[in-house]
């Protein structure tokens, strides 16, 4: 459902961001993008998303090529980025029907949608003030809900959790758990090690823009007897040289 094919990123200077990265992530799964800050998380999920045009290889997301065939692809995918800082001069009900419109949601639908999210998400009673006035957080959660509007059978975030607070933070990994638990798939990038072992079934653990070790909790538990996962991700880490 979400697959990465060899992708390499190598920037202008020469510098190289990512080096033949491949995964499968297939229905049911949710799977955890781990590493250093700078290990190059951001730029595979860039390159998964057509943001960025990978040097070589490519993504298939729900069948499609995101580089031959990007509008399908882009279609049937979530997408949260990093960045929650996106057009602040909308309102946040503004904001969801622009991002609706583009995926051609129905009026029917998307009322329904945005009702039952904001209410998860406790964001009912500002969806008519400007984003500039939200907080980090209240932006975030906006982005979430704008990314789940269409209800797309693959979801890849960068870095979700960041400035959710407890509350917030624990309905998307709700939503993360029926998402997967409906036969979808969830990719989602993190350095919070202790989010992975909540939620995930597999983790991905990336250095210098390689996947150095793949596998289940008890599988990398197992290959490091004794071991907590934190310490097995510093073991296998150590120091990361700056990626982007």
């Amino acid at each position: 459902m979400i697959e990465a094919k060899s992708l390499t990123m190598i920037y202008g200077n020469g510098h190289q961001a990512t080096d033949d990265i491949s995964f499968f992530i297939k229905p049911g799964e949710i799977v955890g993008f781990a590493g250093p800050n700078g290990a190059g998380k951001t730029t595979v999920i860039k390159m998964l998303t057509g943001i960025l045009k990978p040097t070589s290889g490519t993504a298939i997301i729900n069948g499609f090529d995101i580089t031959k065939d990007p509008i399908k692809a882009k279609k049937s995918f979530a997408y949260i980025a990093d960045n929650p800082d996106i057009l602040i001069q909308l309102t946040g009900l503004e904001y969801l029907n622009f991002i609706a419109d583009m995926y051609e949601v129905s009026e029917e639908y998307r009322k329904e949608k945005i009702h039952t999210l904001a209410e998860r998400f406790g964001m009912t009673d500002v969806l008519n003030t400007q984003m500039r006035e939200y907080s980090h957080g209240m932006r975030q959660k906006l982005m979430v809900i704008s990314a789940l509007i269409h209800n797309p059978p693959a979801w890849i975030l960068d870095e979700p959790m960041t400035g959710l607070d407890p509350a917030a933070a624990f309905e998307l990994k709700q939503m993360m758990r029926e998402h997967a638990q409906a036969g979808n798939a969830v990719l989602f990038s993190t350095h919070v090690l202790e989010v992975a072992e909540q939620l995930c079934n597999r983790i991905l653990i990336v250095k210098d823009g390689k996947i150095i070790e793949e596998g289940t909790l008890d599988y990398l538990k197992l290959n490091n007897p004794g071991m907590t996962l934190e310490e097995i991700f510093v073991k296998l880490t150590g120091k990361s040289e700056t990626r982007r």
